[in-house]
């Protein structure tokens, strides 16, 4: 773990609550439960380890997508993350895009990403490779399809910075968003999950 690193995590709970405290924290939510246009199980995630998530072997059960990046304020997410994927694992997925999008907040490699979070956070659940989160050209398809109406039949925001979070349903429905500053651990994303 880098200096810098060392101390994104000792500051980010202080970051969280002056997040929480300026109001900062927002959500946005499928209300009126539209359905998708196209299917997100049509789509897979090459992950850093090599393998492939075919994701409609994840019907069933929820998925919560975060972009991702080790030299953010709001790194210390992923062990909130991890308690999540942890503590809901028979009903959820979560699975990490790391992004080099915001700020040049994610330079490693994918094995140096994957050692990373492991040892300063414990992750297992799955991490993709390396990729574009924001919209344009080289935008993931599971990004593509999370910030278009016209794929997920509802929802046009794409992440504002690190750590944004998307929440699909058992049924391939893209639920909720939850911005960068809404913490995994918190009320609203569990409630949303237990639903």
């Amino acid at each position: 773990m880098t200096f810098r690193q060392r101390l994104m995590k000792l500051a980010y709970p202080f970051i969280a609550g002056l997040s929480k405290l300026a109001g900062r924290a927002n959500s946005v939510e499928n209300e009126n439960k539209v359905v998708p246009n196209q299917s997100i199980y049509e789509l897979s995630v090459n992950l850093n380890n090599g393998e492939i998530l075919h994701l409609e072997k994840l019907k069933g059960k929820k998925i919560l997508i975060v972009n991702t990046a080790s030299n953010c304020g709001y790194t210390g997410q992923y062990a909130g993350l991890q308690s999540v994927y942890e503590r809901f694992s028979e009903e959820l997925v979560v699975i990490g895009f790391p992004a080099n999008d915001f700020k040049e907040q994610e330079k490693a490699n994918d094995d140096d990403i994957a050692t990373f979070c492991s040892v300063n956070y414990g992750v297992n659940f799955p991490l993709a490779k390396k990729s574009r989160v924001i919209k344009g050209l080289g935008q993931h398809p599971v990004f593509y399809w999370l910030t278009h109406k016209q794929q997920n039949g509802w929802n046009g925001h794409q992440p504002s910075w690190n750590f944004s979070k998307y929440l699909i349903n058992e049924e391939g429905m893209l639920t909720h968003h939850f911005s960068t500053t809404v913490s995994p651990l918190d009320a609203e994303v569990i409630a949303a999950i237990k639903k």
